[in-house]
């Protein structure tokens, strides 16, 4: 039984979040440190009366305490069959989420972690500033066999420009640069990965690289299906972040102070599900094939995420499951 003194104190928790724009993000802080009590599940929803929260019906508020799908990749209410270890759909219009498997599973996501690199530059501004491409960053994509924009060494391109070469092709190369800039320095950077993931709840999330790279090891950057549709919500938000991940290809004419460059997205979705609107593949040995998505059509956005899609020799796979589940997502929608 929760002690008197502990409902009052989850009560005014509510009652604020109930009131604060950042009612969700609240929420989720108060559910890993409810069920770290041991609380069952359906005491924790009890106590903090998520059904009755604006902006959380019961499906959101179940998928914020308790892992609510099959390892066969089905939810509860036999949702859209893929083979990932963790996986979530939500509705951005509503708030809701809408299915899930594993939400709250920590697993590392490869590349998926530039989406926090990106957000974290775009906020600070000063998307004009030019960076030099240096010997030091050559020589890190080329030792950790790390996916590159096929940066020069000499080259000056500015902030807005290596936001194109890191999130389109992926590049590491431009991750490495914009980290060392923005901390200024790779490890300052990391801090305030992580110092954003505590902002904005991602209470199961942990940063070791700015890139995704495994680092110091496999699994030491991780994440969650549920802190990752958080992330990619807040990345969303932002103009010039959703025009990046919405290209298919960004075409960076020579000058005098670089080369001629072409970067093609490496998320595919783009071209093959009408209504696709981004937003970040990533893909190591322990994380596997992961992808954060998403797709709007008749006045819905829906953002998901698939972490450790199998088979994982096979990209396509992972592509063609996030048509499955966007599919799933908007029929029941409609319907």
């Amino acid at each position: 039984m929760v002690s008197r003194c502990f409902n009052h104190t989850v009560a005014a928790y509510v009652k604020g979040a109930q009131q604060a724009r950042g009612a969700r993000r609240l929420l989720s802080v108060l559910r890993s440190r409810l069920l770290a009590t041991g609380l069952p599940a359906v005491a924790v929803l009890a106590v903090l009366g998520l059904p009755s929260v604006p902006g959380l019906d019961g499906s959101r508020a179940a998928a914020m305490v308790m892992p609510a799908a099959a390892s066969a990749g089905l939810s509860a209410d036999t949702g859209p069959l893929v083979n990932a270890k963790g996986a979530e759909l939500a509705d951005m219009t509503s708030g809701n989420t809408m299915w899930t498997v594993s939400p709250n599973a920590r697993r590392p996501m490869g590349s998926v972690t530039k989406v926090m690199t990106a957000l974290i530059v775009i906020e600070a501004g000063h998307l004009n500033r030019k960076l030099t491409v240096t010997r030091a960053v050559i020589r890190y994509v080329r030792r950790d066999g790390a996916s590159s924009a096929g940066l020069i060494r000499g080259d000056v391109l500015t902030v807005r420009q290596l936001l194109e070469a890191m999130l389109l092709p992926s590049g590491c190369d431009a991750a490495y640069m914009l980290a060392t800039a923005y901390g200024p320095g790779r490890p300052a950077f990391i801090k305030k990965m992580n110092a954003m993931a505590a902002t904005l709840g991602m209470t199961r999330t942990h940063f070791t690289s700015f890139d995704g790279m495994p680092y110091p090891t496999e699994h030491s950057t991780y994440s969650t299906p549920h802190d990752l549709v958080l992330l990619g919500e807040q990345a969303m938000k932002l103009p010039l972040f959703r025009k990046i991940v919405a290209e298919r290809r960004y075409v960076l004419r020579q000058t005098a102070l670089h080369h001629r460059y072409v970067w093609y997205t490496t998320n595919h979705l783009l071209r093959s599900y009408p209504g696709a609107l981004g937003i970040k593949t990533g893909d190591t040995r322990a994380a596997g094939n992961c992808l954060l998505f998403a797709a709007r059509r008749d006045g819905h956005t829906l953002i998901g995420v698939l972490l450790h899609a199998n088979p994982s020799d096979n990209f396509d796979a992972t592509f063609a499951a996030a048509r499955r589940i966007l599919n799933w997502g908007f029929a029941k929608i409609s319907g």
